[in-house]
C-alpha cells in the first residue's frame, strides 16, 4: 500500500469542492484554491485541464490510490463489455476499503484503508488486510472482534453526514453484505464525478 504524501484536504482547496463531503473541510470556509494567487480570477479551462481535474477528483475520492493501480483499473474497465465509465464506478466501488467506507465502519475512506491494512476486516470470515482487494456480490464483510469496541468505528456508524447506500445490506453493526456492483448514479458522491471525462483523459 503506498503512503499518502500530502495532507487531504490539500485536494479540497484545489479543486474547490467539498469532495467527501465532510464538515471539517476547509473548502467550507474558504471556497477558493490555496496559496497566493488563489483568490484570482480563473480562465476558460482547457479540454486537457478538465480531463485531468476529472481524473484527480475521482483518484483523490478513492483514498488518493497511486496513479499506476487508478491507471490499471481504467485498463481493466476498457476491456470489459459495456460503458467504460460506468464499468470504472463499479471495479472502484467493489475495493475492499471503499466497501468499508460504504459500511460506516469508518469515518474518511483513509481511515478505512488503515483499518483494513490493521487487520481489523473479515471477508466471508476470514481475516483480509489488502485494501484494494476486489470484493464480488454476496461477499460478506465484518469486523473483527477488537474493531467492534474501537472508538473510531463507533464513531463512524454515528455520523449523520452519510448514510449506507442500497448496494450494502447491513446486517447489525458489524456486518454487511456487498449485494451488487452499483450503477454511477447509485453512488453517493457528495460531488459530482465525470467518469466520461477519466475516459477521454486515457484514450487520448
Amino acid at each position: 500500500m503506498s503512503k499518502r504524501k500530502s495532507a487531504k484536504h490539500k485536494l479540497d482547496r484545489r479543486m474547490g469542492e467539498n469532495i467527501w463531503g465532510r464538515p471539517s473541510s476547509p473548502v467550507n470556509r474558504r471556497s477558493y484554491g490555496p496559496g497566493q494567487h488563489g483568490q484570482r480570477r480563473k480562465g476558460k479551462m482547457s479540454d486537457f485541464g478538465l480531463q485531468l481535474r476529472a481524473k484527480q477528483k475521482l483518484k483523490g475520492y478513492y483514498g488518493d490510490v497511486t496513479e499506476k493501480q487508478f491507471k490499471a483499473t481504467y485498463a481493466e474497465a476498457a476491456r470489459m463489455k459495456g460503458d467504460t465509465g460506468q464499468n470504472l464506478i463499479g471495479l472502484l466501488e467493489r475495493r475492499l476499503d471503499m466497501v468499508v467506507y460504504r459500511a460506516k465502519f469508518a469515518p474518511t475512506i483513509f481511515a478505512a484503508r488503515q483499518i483494513v491494512s490493521h487487520g481489523h476486516i473479515r471477508v466471508n470470515g476470514v481475516k483480509c488486510n489488502i485494501a484494494s482487494r476486489r470484493i464480488a456480490a454476496g461477499d460478506v464483510i465484518s469486523l473483527g472482534d477488537k474493531a467492534k469496541e474501537m472508538a473510531l468505528i463507533i464513531e463512524a456508524q454515528s455520523l449523520p453526514e452519510r448514510d449506507i447506500p442500497d448496494y450494502v445490506s447491513a446486517d447489525g453493526t458489524d456486518k454487511i453484505t456487498f449485494t451488487r456492483v452499483p450503477k454511477l448514479d447509485e453512488v453517493p458522491y457528495p460531488v459530482t464525478m465525470e467518469p466520461n471525462l477519466v475516459v477521454e483523459f486515457y484514450s487520448r
